[in-house]
């Protein structure tokens, strides 16, 4: 039967012969295998793309980093720069889970691909992982959803990256206030006007929060890649 003739709105995706395509492409020369090849590198273009960016902002983020440790032990340094490395640190980290979020669309389509098309086509005994994986790749190409939620995001960045970052710039602003003033820390943390007791009971509000969105238990939205866990839903929809 020709595509012509072909009735799509009985396709069904989930039949086997629909999902393991694979299997037909390493079998006979098809049109799909060269389309999907020259698909596949693109996908794959555009992760390295926004893996670079991810890259990009923790480079710029160690570059600060290193500046401003370099200045607030300086002679002129003061313990306020720390205080302001702790908060550009922060807004890198808003950044970078922006563009983990991104970054996970196109890689999750990547892996959608590999698990279901190259693993099946290399060996078709196993089957697919997602019976109905055609349909949802091609759904998330006619409404691209968000696989991983911002808060899902900002832990994993916080846990892999950020929050020894963080503990950085913190052993390096209690050493600022103990090993170069003569004043009790109560005294040498003052910020201007605002007392030492409170500088110190925000920064220890502020890493009690970091911690706790980095290590709270919440269920795994996001799809990964090395993790041994089974397949399950590959993404959800708002």
């Amino acid at each position: 039967m020709s595509d012509d003739d072909r009735d799509w709105d009985e396709f069904d995706p989930e039949e086997r012969e629909e999902r393991e395509i694979g299997r037909e492409m390493v079998s006979k020369s098809t049109g799909l295998g060269s389309v999907v090849a020259h698909f596949y590198r693109g996908e794959m273009s555009v992760v390295t793309t926004w893996r670079g960016r991810l890259d990009e902002t923790i480079n710029w983020a160690v570059t600060i980093i290193s500046a401003i440790l370099i200045y607030a032990f300086s002679t002129e340094g003061k313990h306020v720069i720390l205080l302001t490395g702790m908060v550009v640190i922060a807004m890198f980290l808003g950044i970078e889970a922006r563009r983990y979020q991104a970054y996970d669309v196109y890689r999750a389509r990547a892996r959608m691909l590999q698990e279901n098309l190259f693993a099946n086509a290399l060996d078709p005994s196993q089957g697919v992982e997602h019976r109905d994986w055609r349909r949802q790749l091609s759904e998330d190409y006619r409404n691209p959803t968000i696989k991983t939620p911002y808060m899902e995001a900002l832990a994993r960045r916080l846990r892999r990256i950020y929050l020894p970052f963080f503990m950085l710039m913190l052993a390096a602003w209690i050493f600022k206030l103990t090993a170069f003033s003569n004043q009790s820390i109560l005294e040498t943390a003052a910020v201007g006007t605002i007392p030492g007791i409170v500088v110190l009971g925000v920064v220890g509000l502020f890493y009690t929060i970091m911690v706790s969105i980095a290590f709270w238990p919440r269920e795994r939205q996001s799809k990964g890649e090395f993790n041994d866990t089974e397949p399950g839903e590959w993404k959800k929809s708002d």
